[in-house]
């Protein structure tokens, strides 16, 4: 089959996008910039000053840090950075931390000082850590996105500094490439092995981390709450495997994941729940129906995309629920896998957008995970509308307009424009303002 117009394009968005994280990836990218500023000032600091945007203060303090023995918030990150960081891995920064190192990493955080001041100013996503010891200064900036390392100084000398030219050699894929006629066309004329790697640890990371936890013990087991309660049929399971692994990865289980769109991870957008909630319902049905594994990439590839595509629009945080876009993802892929195109796809995103597409979203914590089995719900919900009778919401039904990406367009305006002062409410009310 001919391949589509952009299909190099989209192999890239994929590799850019679904990238193995360790936890959270907010706290996680604190202890990136910790660890990279503790390597510039070359030894233990005495204080720490880290300087954060708000959707970062929203997104950690809450959440567990995975091998820290179960301590949360940006102070417990930024000092697993410092004492036990292993700056050279990224976003797997705090994988490879000793049982030793977790004491130490307690006994720094009561002894030293890490102060927390919010960023001044509109940017969404900043993180700048200080060290201090000596008489001499160590920083680490990151901006825009976990990995976007800015800045790395000690004392006046600038050691790295991200030039418009390192800018444009680091410029990802271009994403307005994405519609969602060309995505299926894309998984239709899809060569399995371009995306075997990328996709086969999704599948991989993803599967072991909603395993662990739908064994109980982690959040408040949405995943084997909805297991016990509600049966053991393919669209239970699909929620469930969902939620399980949210609920492990928001309590600290120390598995790495796919993120996705902002997918960073083997996750999305920065975001390993959502990578989880695009990427495992599409694995629980083809598991169910013995998929054979080039059906499952072709799906897989259509649940991530479309994740993708509608988080470009909303930006990488925002107040607006990354579940969303990632539950009608994966309602898509299902779709996608049990033998639905343009026009079945289409309806089922439109008709997810419109049950849920105002959940907002109060920072990464346990909750997340009944989230994620809502969102998933309402995916399927939109499919089986469409497939049972040909139901549908229509343009001009609320923020529903003619056409899947006008809606898509839409969403993405009311949540990067509509709900900024939701975002600054949800903050104020979290921090007590």
């Amino acid at each position: 089959m001919e391949k589509t117009p952009h299909y190099e394009s989209y192999v890239e968005i994929l590799r850019e996008e679904l990238i193995p994280a360790m936890g959270c990836t907010e706290p996680i990218a604190i202890a990136l910039a910790a660890a990279k500023a503790r390597q510039a000032l070359g030894m233990l600091p005495e204080t720490c000053r880290v300087e954060v945007s708000g959707n970062i203060i929203k997104n950690v303090k809450a959440v567990t840090v995975p091998n820290t023995g179960g301590l949360k918030g940006i102070e417990a990150a930024t000092a697993a950075g410092v004492v036990a960081g292993r700056p050279e891995l990224e976003l797997e920064v705090l994988s490879q931390v000793t049982p030793e190192e977790i004491a130490a990493i307690g006994a720094f955080l009561k002894d030293h000082e890490i102060r927390v001041l919010p960023m001044q100013g509109d940017r969404v996503f900043y993180i700048n850590v200080t060290l201090l010891a000596g008489g001499h200064s160590a920083c680490c900036e990151i901006m825009d996105y976990h990995t976007n390392i800015t800045r790395i100084q000690r004392d006046e000398q600038v050691l790295f500094r991200k030039t418009p030219e390192t800018d444009e050699e680091q410029e990802q894929t271009d994403r307005s490439v994405l519609s969602i006629e060309e995505i299926i066309r894309f998984a239709d004329c899809l060569d399995p092995q371009d995306v075997e790697e990328v996709l086969g640890r999704q599948i991989e990371y993803n599967s072991a981390i909603s395993e662990q936890g739908l064994q109980g013990g982690w959040g408040a087991e949405v995943g084997r709450t909805l297991l016990t309660v509600y049966g053991d049929n393919v669209a239970i399971r699909a929620k469930a495997a969902a939620a399980a692994g949210s609920d492990a990865r928001m309590s600290g289980c120390e598995l790495p994941v796919g993120i996705g769109s902002g997918i960073r991870n083997t996750g999305m957008s920065g975001s390993g729940n959502q990578g989880m909630t695009a990427s495992l319902p599409v694995i629980t049905y083809a598991r169910d129906r013995g998929a054979s594994r080039e059906e499952l990439l072709r799906a897989l590839a259509v649940a991530d995309l479309v994740t993708i595509h509608q988080k470009t629009g909303i930006g990488r945080l925002s107040a607006f629920c990354g579940a969303v876009s990632a539950g009608c993802g994966a309602a898509a892929g299902v779709a996608y896998l049990l033998g639905g195109r343009y026009d079945v796809i289409a309806h089922t995103i439109a008709n997810t957008l419109a049950i849920c597409a105002g959940m907002i979203c109060d920072g990464a914590k346990p909750s997340c995970a009944a989230k994620i089995a809502a969102a998933v719900d309402a995916g399927l919900l939109g499919y089986e509308m469409y497939m049972h009778g040909g139901h549908e919401f229509v343009g001009g039904e609320g923020i529903i307009q003619k056409g899947v990406e006008n809606t898509i367009g839409n969403v993405g305006r009311l949540a990067r424009e509509g709900m900024r002062k939701t975002d600054q409410e949800i903050l104020d009310i979290m921090v007590g303002r």
